[in-house]
């Protein structure tokens, strides 16, 4: 379900995140937030669907959304998260093709949809914006080609190990210690890539060995130098 809620200032918005609209004049940044619309997607709506067309493009304003892919059985496969100042489905609008994972909300989220004709305008006027989108898109399939190496070389323990440091990475930590991000069994098994069940039991592992703490959903990284070492990842 989402609602329409009025459209934040583009400019307002840089002041908070990191975005690849920073390199837009103030011009631009005026003609982006006249252009767009902003809706509020409750928790466990679909903003787009893997194979559908899609005729916007999408920045997280607020909250977290889950990318994922279904594959042949109905199993999803997550393969990314947008958090605030992310932009989400600029690939299917560049290649004129249908969206190839699908957007759901993992908490409430504001985002604005921005019409494909602002994207097209921007990669043709500003070089810089075009730089920044090319290495983005560089730095998401360099992280797609990891995911593919990690499965086939890492055991599972070794891919939750590295998961949880990520997850850290990307989302921090709240005041608490507790990971930002609250994600339920399933979705950690569809990031290592992995059954539940192998997922309960190894943060059952990882807690007897204090390397975590958890709280329902919640997880608390008590020693991430030991995961690190464990994920080969630093």
């Amino acid at each position: 379900m989402k609602n329409n809620t009025s459209a934040p200032a583009c400019k307002d918005c840089l002041m908070g995140c990191k975005s690849i609209f920073n390199s837009l004049s103030e011009d631009e940044l005026n003609k982006l937030t006249f252009d767009k619309n902003c809706n509020v997607y409750k928790k466990g709506s679909t903003i787009f669907h893997e194979g559908n067309r899609i005729h916007y493009f999408y920045c997280i304003n607020s909250g977290i959304v889950k990318m994922y892919k279904t594959g042949i059985e109905g199993k999803d496969q997550i393969v990314a998260f947008a958090k605030p100042g992310d932009i989400i489905g600029y690939r299917s609008i560049l290649s004129k093709e249908a969206a190839c994972t699908t957007a759901k909300a993992i908490e409430d989220v504001t985002v604005c949809a921005i019409p494909s004709e602002s994207l097209f305008q921007l990669v043709e006027n500003n070089n810089k914006f075009t730089m920044d989108l090319m290495q983005l898109a560089c730095r998401e399939l360099g992280e797609a080609n990891q995911f593919l190496t990690d499965i086939a070389q890492k055991s599972v323990r070794e891919r939750l190990a590295e998961v949880l440091v990520k997850l850290k990475e990307i989302f921090n930590i709240d005041n608490d210690g507790f990971l930002r991000v609250s994600l339920t069994r399933e979705e950690l098994a569809s990031l290592v890539g992995t059954a539940t069940e192998s997922v309960i039991r190894l943060l059952s592992e990882f807690k007897a060995d204090k390397y975590i703490e958890l709280n329902g959903r919640k997880v608390k990284i008590l020693n991430e130098e030991r995961l690190r070492k464990l994920s080969n990842y630093y």
